[in-house]
């Protein structure tokens, strides 16, 4: 936000209308459009600020911060053997741009698969995205594992049979000590 606006007040806003769950949440389960989101926001914003909304809303994922370690990670869990599968709550919009963002791409293309909740109309921790992700991709859930930073994630992994391990992204090595045993 920092970037499209300098004054600590305009940013707190954006950061709270842009950012907002109501929008979010309904962007990851595919009920709401870009340009849907994008009007609400503007409505809710001054003059001002609406075309750098835009710009926020339409920027945010080259903006991601990237966790250190775990592209190194992944090639190490590939070069054991394993096969990597994404399962993201993420929207529509993103399924379809992420590639524009080099260091996406190359993160991404590491995955045998991408399951983005947007393109499919469901969400985790439903059961039902885990069931799509185990058929569209013909896995096993019994020699699944999936990782995830939320509990409830895991509990919706579970309730598909697979296993789950609780991340925490400022401990990469816990989630490296863990693959080294199951690989």
């Amino acid at each position: 936000v920092g970037v499209y606006v300098t004054d600590k007040d305009d940013k707190a806003l954006l950061e709270e209308v842009v950012f907002d769950r109501l929008y979010w949440d309904k962007l990851d389960a595919g009920t709401i459009t870009d340009d849907e989101v994008k009007e609400s926001i503007c409505s809710r914003l001054p003059e001002n600020l609406r075309e750098s909304a835009c710009k926020v809303y339409d920027n945010w994922y080259r903006n991601l911060p990237f966790v250190e370690g775990i592209p190194e990670l992944l090639r190490k869990i590939k070069s054991n053997g394993g096969r990597l599968f994404l399962l993201s709550n993420i929207s529509k919009g993103f399924a379809e741009n992420y590639a524009t963002v080099p260091e996406l791409k190359e993160l991404f293309d590491m995955f045998d698969g991408l399951v983005f909740s947007g393109t499919i109309g469901t969400v985790k921790p439903n059961k039902e995205i885990f069931d799509y992700i185990l058929s569209k991709y013909n896995l096993k859930s019994d020699e699944s594992v999936f990782i995830d930073d939320n509990e409830n994630n895991i509990s919706g992994a579970k309730r598909a049979k697979i296993n789950g391990f609780l991340f925490n992204f400022d401990k990469v090595k816990s989630l490296e000590e863990y693959c080294e045993v199951i690989l």
